[in-house]
């Protein structure tokens, strides 16, 4: 019978500190921003599954594809024992890769970090009951400052998929896996999930769907605040935007001011004002070239060793390894 463990590292209190400082940097900032994660209530984990399974989206679907065709690639190339998935939710996309590990016979250990308790607690009760003679270990916290929390021991494979990285800005990127090598021993490897650079005419669409589900994602940001922090957003005076920047190579979700207007956001003793047709940005979600990739790991010591792509290289699978 498996063993099974949680640490919890980050606290209901903690993501409320977070949230009011976020807040209170980002609605004062020119130009004004909101981290993404804040999305991510139990009403915007919803919409973003509904997100994954529309057509225009074909990030999720892509990679979950390249994921089941490399697989058995990636277990071969690795013949890491354990597996520790960072921002795991409900640890489904991983259950490849924990199948084919198993089958090659090297895994005795798996790790899912997530900043919910209660995804994690009901992953585990799931895995247990999968995988019986895994040693399951999850971890509460935030993949960008609590790695070092992460169980130590045996030959680690840190998987980091989704495209999420994507969502870091530049010197975030390069902080965060910096931070990942710094808790990896020499030999221990990296796999990441990144979206490919393609047609504007294929992202943008992915980002501002015909139905509206993203542009609701997008502004669920903004009933977040209201439940949270006692503020008066009315979310539909904002207009959602999706904007493809090519010099960097990302989509940018904005919130546009549909008019001039005046919020106040109570629990910060905050009052906001909003110019008619002005932007605040949401979220950035680069896309990514092999060459860049391999730079990005050899600025923070790692050294690309395996490349995955889908057939339409609109999404890159990589394995590296910390040197």
């Amino acid at each position: 019978m498996n063993l099974a463990a949680l640490d919890v590292h980050l606290t209901e209190a903690d993501a409320a500190a977070a949230l009011r400082a976020d807040v209170a940097a980002g609605l004062t900032a020119e130009p004004k921003v909101l981290p993404p994660k804040w999305f991510y209530d139990a009403r915007g984990s919803e919409l973003f599954e509904a997100i994954t399974e529309l057509p225009e989206y074909y990030p999720t679907r892509t990679e979950r594809a390249l994921l089941a065709t490399s697989v058995e690639d990636i277990s071969a190339a690795s013949g890491a024992d354990t597996i520790v998935e960072l921002g795991s939710g409900s640890s489904a996309k991983t259950r490849l890769l924990l199948d084919a590990f198993t089958r090659a016979g090297t895994l005795r250990r798996y790790v899912p970090q997530d900043v919910s308790e209660a995804a994690l607690r009901g992953a585990l009760d799931s895995l247990a009951g999968e995988y019986p003679e895994l040693d399951l270990h999850g971890v509460v916290g935030d993949f960008t400052h609590d790695l070092d929390r992460l169980p130590r021991g045996g030959r680690r494979m840190i998987a980091f998929l989704g495209g999420t990285i994507g969502n870091l800005l530049p010197a975030e990127r390069a902080a965060f896996l910096a931070h990942v090598r710094s808790v990896l021993d020499p030999g221990e490897q990296l796999l990441l999930g990144t979206g490919l650079v393609v047609a504007p005419e294929v992202v943008v669409p992915a980002y501002d769907d015909a139905a509206g589900v993203t542009a609701e994602f997008n502004r669920n940001v903004l009933h977040v605040l209201n439940r949270e922090l006692d503020a008066d957003f009315v979310p539909d005076d904002f207009e959602h935007l999706a904007i493809w920047d090519a010099e960097n190579e990302w989509i940018e979700m904005r919130l546009r001011a549909r008019h001039a207007m005046t919020v106040h956001v109570r629990a910060l003793d905050l009052v906001v004002s909003f110019a008619e047709g002005e932007q605040m940005r949401t979220e950035v979600s680069a896309k990514f070239r092999r060459d860049g990739v391999r730079e990005m790991y050899a600025g923070a010591g790692f050294e690309l060793t395996r490349w995955w792509a889908d057939p339409d290289e609109r999404f890159g699978l990589s394995l590296a390894m910390a040197v």
